[in-house]
């Protein structure tokens, strides 16, 4: 998989991508549920709205808000299949494997991290 550091370094090049910031009231929740609490919901998220191969609603699976790890996938271009197709290079149709799912997970978790410090 590609360096976290490199991806969110390309991901700021872009306009949309670049817009997100967590809002204060996220940046709380995140403070309040801990960042265990947080990867944990990233990990259930991703297992359950990304990867199986052909997602339920795909393209349109990830609210826009509501949650830290809503915003960050978003912000990380992994909120669909498509996105990830497109700047991640991980292929629409297949299950994602456990590694893609720990590389989508640690990718959002850096994203949040550095939103919140």
């Amino acid at each position: 998989m590609l360096d976290l550091d490199e991806v969110l370094k390309r991901l700021s090049y872009s306009t949309f991508r670049a817009s997100f910031k967590l809002t204060k009231t996220e940046k709380q929740y995140y403070c309040e549920k801990g960042r265990d609490v947080i990867e944990k919901h990233a990990r259930d998220f991703v297992k359950t709205r990304l990867a199986p191969a052909d997602p339920q609603n795909d393209g349109r699976q990830t609210p826009m808000h509501g949650h830290p790890v809503f915003k960050a996938q978003h912000a990380c271009a992994c909120c669909c299949r498509g996105c990830l197709s497109k700047w991640h290079n991980i292929p629409k149709g297949t299950e994602l494997t456990d590694g893609q799912q720990d590389y989508i997970v640690n990718l959002l978790m850096a994203w949040i991290d550095r939103q919140v410090h």
